[in-house]
């Protein structure tokens, strides 16, 4: 498994760190995130402009066609920012699940507008008691000729409030995995976004008043996109793991350069012990989230099963993230929870990202169950 990075990778990250420090450096982030949408006009076009929202779209639907690697170098650059706005929950996500589940006809009509950024479409599929899988979709949808009429709720929706399209999971069948996945227009009547308060980013609540979808919004058969939406939620993790890495690596480096600059009874403050205990835990959970990402990226990259990379990737990249921000928190006292500062737009994130696409709990029983399957 070779690390390095190859040259086109290397300019990619380059660019990206350039875009960062040109156009969404802290002081900027700290004010966007005070807005209704959280991102602004400007990241979304240089995004889309420059290809990150489409990278793993297919070049004959208008992406860039990029393998898992280049495009995770990408987006752990985002994280660094960490660079807010629908680029995964759109084009990874939801170009993933289109991709797999999608007819021939539904990939031309929504991938080409995903990846030039011309629409937001993002995955409705967790419910106010939150589980995540097919087990939690309860939205059942009455049937009304050839119309589906939705009420109901979905909740912590990653960037419903500015989404235009919804791929929304519902209930079409009593055996566990008997659900369906539905094209639902946000501009519909009796579709609402609510943005969600508190410590949280950009996830909304999405409430259904009889909404009527027609049944050819459909995304594959009816109880029949399980296996579809299997693989593209493996695809798409690792992508959000790498996300999550590069912010792990922002509030380390936040971490150690104040570690330096920091003065207290006449030294930094890195020469306690203490302080250095704090760190390297923090690199540790650091490490441990980058090297299982890489080797997930690296089976898929090379057609090997990565089923059980992908689940213990996003595990450890939940996990560490979080605990990533806890430290550094502890490292920077009272600063660290100054909003002015910017730490915060990492804990944020930490907290918001660590139950997308389910929580550790939740892949390490996915974990336990293919170790038992597998030879």
């Amino acid at each position: 498994m070779d690390l390095s990075l190859n040259e086109t990778q290397r300019m990619l990250q380059k660019t990206v760190e350039d875009f960062i420090a040109r156009d969404a450096n802290r002081d900027k982030l700290i004010e966007l995130q005070q807005t209704p949408r959280g991102y602004s006009d400007e990241i979304w076009r240089a995004a889309s402009e420059l290809g990150w929202v489409g990278m793993m779209i297919p070049e004959q639907y208008g992406g860039g066609g990029s393998d898992f690697s280049t495009t995770a170098v990408v987006y752990e650059a985002l994280g660094k920012g960490p660079v807010p706005g629908p680029m995964f929950s759109s084009g990874i996500l939801a170009g993933q699940v289109i991709l797999q589940a999608g007819s021939e006809e539904q990939k031309k009509q929504f991938l080409p507008s995903i990846a030039s950024g011309d629409i937001v479409v993002t995955l409705a599929m967790t419910e106010p008691d939150y589980q995540w899988g097919p087990a939690g979709v309860r939205l059942r949808p009455t049937e009304s000729g050839d119309q589906y009429v939705l009420n109901g709720t979905k909740l912590f929706v990653y960037d419903g409030h500015v989404a235009d399209w919804l791929i929304c999971a519902i209930r079409t069948g009593d055996g566990v995995d008997d659900i369906s996945l539905l094209m639902v227009d946000t501009k519909a009547a009796g579709v609402t976004a609510r943005k969600l308060d508190g410590f949280t980013s950009s996830e909304s609540e999405i409430t259904f008043n009889n909404v009527k979808v027609p049944k050819a919004n459909l995304l594959g058969k009816v109880n029949g996109i399980k296996a579809a939406l299997d693989r593209a939620l493996m695809y798409a993790t690792p992508i959000l793991c790498a996300y999550k890495v590069g912010g792990a690596q922002g509030v380390c480096d936040m971490a150690v350069q104040y570690s330096r600059d920091r003065v207290q009874f006449g030294r930094p403050i890195g020469r306690f012990q203490f302080v250095q205990n704090h760190i390297v835990q923090l690199v540790n959970h650091l490490d441990a989230a980058r090297w299982t990402m890489n080797e997930a990226l690296w089976k898929l990259d090379t057609g090997q099963d990565a089923r059980v990379g992908v689940h213990l990737a996003k595990t450890l990249a939940s996990e560490g993230y979080r605990k990533a921000c806890d430290y550094s928190h502890e490292v920077h006292a009272g600063t660290g929870i100054m909003r002015s500062y910017g730490l915060t737009l990492y804990t944020r994130q930490s907290r918001s990202l660590y139950a997308a696409l389910g929580d550790p709990r939740y892949h390490r029983k996915q974990i336990a169950n293919l170790i038992e399957t597998i030879e």
